[in-house]
């Protein structure tokens, strides 16, 4: 697999929103996505119900319920943006 990177942000005083939470770990001001450990239980639950003997194509297709929220806060500092305290709150995970 590849070196994952966001674009300088910092550098080139764009703020962006990603949409998976390892953006943001590596310097993305947010990230806002599904939750990929949601979308790995329930490709098991389908698993499970294959092995069981119910039939692919009659199971429903499932749209994520469950979504992080990742803010990099020292991304935000270097931007010089404020991060409204009601955003911190919500989100899942603040990168300092």
């Amino acid at each position: 697999m590849g070196k994952l990177v966001a674009f300088n942000e910092a550098r080139d005083a764009i703020p962006a929103i990603y949409d998976v939470r390892d953006y943001a770990a590596v310097g993305g001001l947010i990230s806002y996505a599904a939750s990929f450990t949601d979308a790995y239980r329930q490709a098991g639950v389908y698993a499970e119900r294959i092995l069981k003997g119910d039939k692919p194509s009659e199971l429903p297709v499932l749209q994520p319920t469950e979504f992080e929220l990742v803010i990099n806060l020292k991304t935000a500092r270097a931007l010089g943006l404020t991060v409204p305290q009601t955003l911190l709150v919500a989100a899942d995970e603040v990168i300092e």
